[in-house]
C-alpha cells in the first residue's frame, strides 16, 4: 500500500511537470504572436519646419496609415537631419519623408530602399532667396560681401540647390559673403533671421515660405523675395529596405496605395504638405540632385 501510495504521488508529480511545461510553452507562444501583432512601423520626418506643426501633421499621417492598411504606425521625431537618416540606415525607420539630398543620402547606405511618392510640385520644386526690402539686393549677384544663411545643412532646398544656383551666379558662399554663411536649422528659422536683421539674406523652401505668407507668419514689410531658383526635384516617401519581410508580404505596396489614395483629408495632413494628393515617383528622378551633391563635394 506504501508502495503503491508513493507510486500515485511520482505520477501526480510527473502529469503536473508536464501541464507546466504546456502551460510556459503556451504563454512563449502567445508571447510571440502578441510580439508580431505589436510590431510598429515607424515613420519619421526631416525636422525642417517647427516641432510643433511637424508633429501634429506626421501624428495624422500615422494615424491614416494605421486605418488604411490595419499596422500600428507611429511618427518619431528626429533631431536633425542626419539623426533621421542614421535612423533609417538602422532600421529604426521604416518609411520616411525626406529632402533630394537625404533620400539619397538614405538610399545610398540603403541600396534596396525605393523612393516611391511624393507631391505633384515635387517635380518642379524650387527654392527663394529672401532679404529684406531696403537692403539693395535685387540679384544673385548682388549678395557679394553681404552676410547670409541657408537652412539646414543637409537641406536640398535650404542648401544645396540655393548654393548650387549660387555658384552658377558665380558667387562662392565660402568666400563671397560677409563671413561665412550661416545654417540656421529649418526654413522657418531662416525668414525669421531675415525679417530680424540677423542676416541680411538667406534661402528657403519655396512651400514653407508661401505657408508663413499665407498663414501670417512673416513680415512681408521687413522680407521679400528677390530670387525664385529654375525648379528641380525635391521631396519624397523613400521606403526602407525588407519592409514585406518584416510586416508581411504586400505590406510595401498597402502602404504605397494609401498614400496614393489621399485626397485632401485629413486636414493637417493636407495643411503640413500643403497639397490634396501625392504621386508615384522613382530612385532616378533624384540623379541630378546626387550629381550636384557631388559636384558640390556635400557627398561623396
Amino acid at each position: 500500500m506504501k508502495k503503491w501510495f508513493s507510486v500515485m504521488i511520482l505520477v501526480m508529480m510527473v502529469f503536473s511537470l508536464a501541464a507546466c511545461g504546456q502551460s510556459n510553452n503556451e504563454k512563449s507562444s502567445e508571447g510571440k504572436k502578441e510580439q508580431k501583432t505589436e510590431q510598429v512601423f515607424k515613420i519619421g520626418a526631416i525636422p525642417d519646419q517647427n516641432a510643433a506643426d511637424l508633429q501634429k501633421g506626421m501624428d495624422a499621417v500615422a494615424k491614416y496609415l494605421n486605418e488604411k492598411t490595419g499596422l500600428k504606425v507611429e511618427f518619431v521625431p528626429s533631431v536633425d537631419y542626419a539623426a533621421l537618416v542614421t535612423g533609417f540606415q538602422r532600421g529604426e525607420i521604416s518609411m520616411a519623408w525626406f529632402g533630394g539630398l537625404t533620400s539619397v543620402q538614405a538610399r545610398n547606405l540603403v541600396p534596396e530602399a525605393k523612393s516611391i511618392v511624393q507631391r505633384p510640385r515635387d517635380a518642379e520644386f524650387q527654392s527663394v532667396f529672401i532679404t529684406q526690402p531696403n537692403s539693395g539686393i535685387s540679384s544673385l549677384k548682388d549678395l557679394k560681401g553681404k552676410s547670409f544663411t541657408f537652412g539646414s545643412e543637409s537641406s536640398t532646398s535650404g542648401h544645396l540647390m540655393p548654393r548650387y544656383f549660387l555658384s552658377e551666379a558665380g558667387i562662392d558662399p565660402n568666400k563671397d559673403f560677409n563671413g561665412n554663411p550661416n545654417f540656421s536649422g529649418s526654413h522657418d528659422t531662416t525668414y525669421k533671421l531675415i525679417e530680424s536683421g540677423s542676416f541680411q539674406a538667406g534661402a528657403l523652401n519655396i512651400s514653407v515660405w508661401e505657408a508663413a505668407v499665407k498663414e501670417g507668419k512673416v513680415d512681408t514689410n521687413k522680407v521679400k523675395v528677390f530670387y525664385t531658383t529654375p525648379p528641380y526635384y525635391d521631396y519624397n516617401w523613400t521606403i526602407n529596405k525588407e519592409i514585406d519581410k518584416k510586416f508581411g508580404k504586400g505590406t510595401e505596396q498597402k502602404i504605397k496605395d494609401a498614400l496614393l489614395s489621399f485626397n485632401g483629408e485629413p486636414k493637417e495632413i493636407a495643411d503640413l504638405f500643403q497639397t490634396d494628393k501625392f504621386v508615384e515617383t522613382k530612385n532616378d528622378n533624384y540623379s541630378k540632385i546626387e550629381k550636384v551633391a557631388k559636384e558640390l563635394k556635400i557627398i561623396k
